[in-house]
C-alpha cells in the first residue's frame, strides 16, 4: 500500500494538468472534498488540492500545445540526473530535463520504453504528498502498456522496482514494490493494454486510483459534475469496488473502495 514514507522509486507526488483549473477545482471538490490553494504567482498558475489542510494532489491550467489533459505521477528520487540517465541507458527518454524548483526539489519528466511519459521527484523543502490512501487521496497507480515484461525490466532497470504476481480467478495480476522493500509495500500493477476495454482509443498509460468511501456514489458525483464513466462501478474480488472515470476535461482517473486487509 502506498506510504507517506517515500522511499526510492516509490510514487511521491501527483498531478493534473487541465485547461481549466477553476472548472477543475469544482469537480474534485465535489467528489473529494479538495481545496485547490494557489502555490503563489511566481508558481505560473500551479497549486495544491488540499483535503482537510493536507496535498493530496496538485494541478495547474495548461494550453493545449503541452498535451492532452492528464494525470501525471512522479517516482522519488534520490538524484533525478541519474535517473534521468537511467531512463535513457534503460531505452527510455527524457522529455523534460532534471530542473530545480526553487528550493522545493528537482523534478524532471521521462517516459519509458512505450513513450508513457511520468515525473520523478528529488525531494527538497517538499518531501511529497502530505496525505495518501485515505478517502479523497491517491491509493494505488496500474500501468497499462503493451509489453508487461518489457515494461517490468525498464522499470527494474531505472527504479529497481520489484514485481509479484499475484493470482485471481481466470488469470493473475503483477504488482510492483519499491526495491528491497516487503510485498506490503506494494503500490500499483503492471496491466496489459488489451485488457483496457478502451485500451485501442486510450493508448499506454498511468491510471491514479483514489480511495473512496463509496464507489457507487463517487460515480454518480463525477456524472452529475460533468465527469465521464469508463468502468461502472463493479466489485473486484479480494480487493474493493472500483470504477474508471474521467473528469470533464477528459483527464483519466479511478476511484476504489478498498477491501480491508485480512489478518
Amino acid at each position: 500500500m502506498l506510504t507517506t514514507r517515500f522511499v526510492t522509486g516509490a510514487p511521491n507526488w501527483i498531478d493534473l494538468g487541465t485547461p481549466d483549473i477553476e472548472g477543475a477545482g469544482a469537480f474534485y471538490a465535489r467528489l473529494f472534498g479538495w481545496d485547490f490553494r494557489s502555490a503563489g504567482p511566481e508558481a505560473g498558475g500551479y497549486g495544491f488540492f488540499q483535503l482537510d489542510g493536507r496535498t493530496a494532489a496538485a494541478g495547474m491550467q495548461n494550453p493545449p500545445e503541452q498535451g492532452p489533459p492528464s494525470w501525471n505521477v512522479y517516482f522519488q528520487s534520490p538524484d533525478a540526473d541519474a535517473t534521468a540517465r537511467a531512463t535513457e541507458k534503460a531505452h527510455g527518454s527524457v522529455l523534460m530535463p532534471p530542473t530545480d524548483v526553487a528550493e522545493e526539489g528537482r523534478m524532471a519528466v521521462l517516459a519509458d520504453r512505450a513513450g508513457v511519459p511520468f515525473g520523478i521527484w528529488q525531494p527538497g523543502r517538499i518531501t511529497g504528498l502530505d496525505v495518501v490512501t485515505a478517502p479523497g487521496s491517491l491509493c494505488w497507480l496500474e500501468l497499462y502498456t503493451p509489453d508487461l515484461p518489457a515494461a517490468a525490466g525498464f522499470y527494474n532497470a531505472v527504479f529497481g522496482w520489484e514485481t509479484s504476481a499475484v493470482d485471481f480467478e481466470g488469470g493473475s495480476y503483477t504488482c510492483v514494490n519499491p526495491a528491497g522493500q516487503e510485498e506490503r509495500d506494494m503500490f500499483g500493477g503492471i496491466v496489459p493494454l488489451d485488457a483496457d476495454p478502451t485500451g485501442a482509443e486510450s493508448g499506454p498509460h498511468w491510471l491514479p486510483y483514489f480511495e473512496v468511501t463509496d464507489t457507487d456514489e463517487a460515480v454518480r458525483r463525477a456524472q452529475e459534475g460533468g465527469g465521464g464513466v469508463r468502468m461502472p462501478a463493479t466489485d473486484l474480488a479480494g480487493v474493493g469496488r472500483a470504477a474508471k472515470l474521467t473528469d470533464p476535461y477528459g483527464a483519466r482517473f479511478a476511484v476504489i473502495r478498498s477491501t480491508p486487509p485480512q489478518g
